[in-house]
């Protein structure tokens, strides 16, 4: 799309909603949009749509462009908060109809920020967030624009749960597509593991579900293959009983931190499929034992009888000991809520995410020299999470998701607040992952990476798996209608 001024200038004339640049199929004029819905050409979708349609004009327009990451600071041509899987339809088809470049918004919790693109349509789900239950089925289902606080409310109702992540305010949506770690990974699998069936607007704007039995091979794609081929506007999951949690965290001195490492290294070889557990390093809170310094910490979860998970997390309790022991008996929405003020605050977020074949010694040694080096931010937080248990249990080709094999995930998840910091924290991240990437499988998970790593981080992501991807691309969406993503091209 050809660009008339320069980026601020675009800016300030779509805050005041005086001009759009660019021409769009068919010659229609998009600086049409910032007159009235009237004079606009949304006019047909507008007249349409069940939903509502926020152009640069309206008053709800910031706020409704905004995504969690605060980097991503992007102007979309209109954002259709949809109501229904016909307002979906009907922004699709649009779209399609006049050339305009269109992307999905979920839970708008991702890093990457590829929810929203400057001149764009977003088709937002975030208004469609209806979630029932089947207890007797033991089937949850969740709108597009769910997040996963909503869902598990409503199936611990009924006394049951599926892994979800560890955030309560992230998108059922993202992190199911991506994958989905959580706290109950290693005994029920991934998010999408869980994921029985799905209701997809095609880029043709056909509406299909997906299951084992019903477009297989796009069910198939969908879990793990990001938002590559349609919108997914209804999830379905297998649920299970909740059992009784020994979960929390163990705070420990810097000094600590390699020794603490190690010992997680040790009890997470053999640690049984009904403990996930974490692990990394923070940065000491102010007005704590532990402020001014990095701080270890290990993140805990034991499902099933009490006693087994106090028997279980004793060689955690007992190491040390830790300078602060917040593990015990725990209710699934304490655990899912434990990580949710730290994310809470809009920040700038810059990440990295690599999977690893094992916890080596030079992998330890990295976390340990970063951590005495003093972490750059009060927001940063690294983090290794073990895999394995369920999650190796699928097969390698059973879905999209490709790193089955991988022991640990290991992230460096830098945040902070201010503009003037971006450079720095970008290059610190950037430095710590290159160095931590010498010893990783090459693959990274989806819903940690940012928009910068480029195609070739995106092959050896899904590795072994992206020429099937690449086949279902072409049959769901051979033109790449669906691009604002990790892009699987087609």
């Amino acid at each position: 799309m050809k660009q008339y001024g320069n980026t601020m200038t675009r800016r300030a004339l779509l805050r005041t909603g005086a001009a759009l640049s660019g021409i769009a199929a068919g010659g229609v004029p998009l600086w049409a949009l910032g007159q009235s819905k009237a004079g606009s050409p949304f006019k047909d979708l507008g007249e349409s749509f069940g939903g509502r349609l926020i152009l640069p004009s309206d008053s709800a327009y910031e706020q409704a462009r905004r995504v969690w990451n605060a980097m991503i600071d992007r102007h979309p041509a209109a954002i259709a908060q949809c109501a229904d899987v016909d307002d979906v339809v009907r922004a699709v088809r649009f779209a399609r109809a006049r050339a305009i470049p269109a992307t999905v918004r979920g839970g708008g919790h991702n890093v990457a920020g590829k929810a929203v693109q400057d001149d764009a349509l977003v088709i937002d789900l975030g208004t469609m967030q209806n979630v029932s239950v089947d207890p007797d089925a033991k089937v949850g289902r969740a709108q597009g624009g769910a997040r996963w606080g909503m869902f598990d409310a409503a199936t611990l109702n009924h006394g049951l749960v599926t892994t979800g992540g560890t955030v309560s305010t992230t998108g059922v949506g993202g992190l199911t597509l991506g994958g989905g770690l959580g706290w109950l990974m290693r005994k029920h699998g991934l998010s999408c593991d869980n994921l029985v069936a799905a209701e997809v607007v095609t880029a043709d704007g056909q509406v299909l579900r997906a299951s084992d039995t019903e477009n297989a091979d796009l069910f198939w794609a969908l879990r793990g293959g990001g938002g590559n081929f349609g919108v997914v506007t209804t999830f379905e999951f297998r649920l299970h009983t909740l059992e009784p949690l020994i979960a929390g965290m163990a705070l420990y001195p810097q000094a600590m931190v390699g020794d603490m490492l190690r010992l997680f290294r040790e009890y997470t070889a053999s640690a049984p499929d009904n403990v996930t557990a974490q692990a990394g390093v923070l940065a000491g809170q102010p007005d704590t034992p532990l402020a001014g310094q990095s701080v270890g910490w290990i993140g805990y979860c034991h499902s099933g009888p009490i006693e087994d998970g106090l028997r279980l997390v004793e060689p955690i309790k007992s190491f040390g000991p830790p300078a602060v022991d917040l593990i015990g008996e725990m209710q699934y929405r304490e655990l899912q809520t434990m990580f949710d003020a730290g994310m809470a605050t809009p920040t700038r977020n810059y990440w990295r995410s690599y999977f690893l074949a094992d916890l080596s010694d030079e992998v330890i040694d990295l976390f340990v020299k970063h951590a005495d080096a003093g972490l750059p931010n009060q927001g940063t937080l690294l983090l290794i999470e073990h895999m394995g248990g369920a999650i190796a249990r699928v097969g390698d080709h059973d879905t999209a998701f490709s790193s089955r094999r991988a022991k640990y995930n290991a992230s460096i998840l830098n945040a902070w607040q201010d503009a003037a910091d971006d450079v720095r924290n970008t290059a610190w991240t950037r430095a710590f992952g290159d160095a931590l990437n010498a010893h990783a499988t090459g693959a990274a998970y989806v819903n940690y990476m940012t928009g910068d790593e480029g195609t070739e981080r995106i092959r050896s992501t899904y590795q072994a798996n992206l020429d099937r991807l690449i086949e279902v691309k072409r049959k769901y969406d051979p033109d790449n209608f669906f691009n604002s993503n990790q892009n699987i091209r087609p």
